[in-house]
């Protein structure tokens, strides 16, 4: 069914039915709901060359992830991140463009997208704190929506969808101490992360409440791989007065987390309690009546749900103003805490 068709079924004109399948807001709320019901009873999808002729647009999204030494974006996270965004960009007809470039290609790569008209948007993923590619989009007046946020600058200037990582880590912490626990580790992401940051401000906060000093040997920064976690964890288990308790900052650590438990002989939730973020990636669920791991879960599926929707919003409206969601992470109680063991 083309879009003349589908206006002739609805008894609507066929600018109508553009206006309402791309979000224009001058369409009524109750004929928006008819015409997308009726798009996905039709099975309705626009020609996505054509709707570009009419609007002017690509009709395409684009994620520009930068490739080192020192990084991996393209990870579990991002996987689950784009499933979720996709499910948005095809409700709405719009394509993906992924490029992957080296870390100083960035900018060039930002701008090729704007002189050819290659994207209608950009999703920036994994900010750094003070991440100068807000400046670049801002003056490019690419539309841009920032999964994360960048701080040392204005988190009010631009768009953006986030976990709440302060608060998440700091409840985390006070779990912990709860049990009894006061040789905690981290074993965070980079630090040049906004979330890495954000978390340890958290876990500090938290400490710092309850007159604790943190000690600085078990708070570590790294590539959040599962031997990271591993030989983080050994260190920390190894040492003469050992962590009783370790706060991971993703699923993928805290795996190499309760290999290094285990290989010690120790039993995870009675001598060492972990608590991990838990982005619920699809492929690796941390479910069940009592779940493997006590966690701070927010889906980074629906994320990037969020991010997409917020994106095409503001492509449809350039000059409303940026919008901001902020998520909360939920504790969940699993099997891997228990009080802190007796020295």
């Amino acid at each position: 069914m083309n879009l003349k068709e589908l206006a002739r079924t609805l008894g609507l004109s066929q600018t109508t039915v553009s206006r309402a399948l791309n979000g224009y807001p001058e369409v009524a709320e109750a004929t928006r709901a008819r015409v997308l019901e009726a798009a996905r009873r039709y099975n309705y999808v626009p020609n996505a060359r054509a709707r570009g002729l009419a609007t002017g647009r690509s009709m395409a999204i684009a994620h520009v992830l930068p490739i080192s030494d020192s990084h991996e974006l393209v990870n579990p996270v991002f996987t689950d991140f784009i499933a979720g965004a996709s499910e948005i960009y095809l409700r709405h007809g719009y394509d993906m463009v992924l490029k992957l470039v080296a870390d100083d290609e960035q900018e060039r790569t930002y701008r090729e997208i704007a002189a050819r008209g290659t994207a209608d948007g950009i999703i920036v993923h994994a900010p750094h704190t003070g991440d100068p590619r807000i400046a670049l989009l801002h003056e490019l007046r690419l539309p841009f929506v920032v999964h994360g946020r960048a701080s040392r600058g204005r988190d009010d200037d631009y768009s953006w969808v986030d976990i709440n990582n302060l608060r998440a880590f700091a409840h985390a912490t006070d779990f912990l101490l709860d049990l009894g626990h006061r040789r905690i580790g981290l074993i965070n992401g980079l630090v040049s992360m906004d979330f890495a940051r954000r978390r340890e401000e958290g876990f500090r906060q938290a400490l710092g409440a309850r007159g604790i000093a943190p000690d600085e040997t078990l708070i570590t920064s790294g590539e959040m791989t599962e031997s990271y976690g591993y030989r983080t964890a050994r260190a920390f288990l190894e040492r003469e007065r050992p962590a009783t308790a370790i706060l991971c900052s993703s699923m993928i650590i805290a795996i190499g987390v309760r290999r290094a438990i285990h290989e010690l002989g120790l039993e995870m939730g009675r001598d060492v309690s972990v608590i991990t973020h838990d982005d619920e990636l699809s492929y690796l669920r941390n479910a069940g009546e009592v779940p493997m791991f006590t966690a701070t879960r927010s889906s980074v599926r629906m994320a990037g749900r969020l991010c997409a929707e917020m994106l095409i919003e503001s492509i449809a409206n350039p000059d409303a103003p940026p919008r901001h969601r902020l998520l909360d992470a939920a504790l969940t109680v699993g099997a891997s805490t228990g009080p802190a063991p007796a020295d």
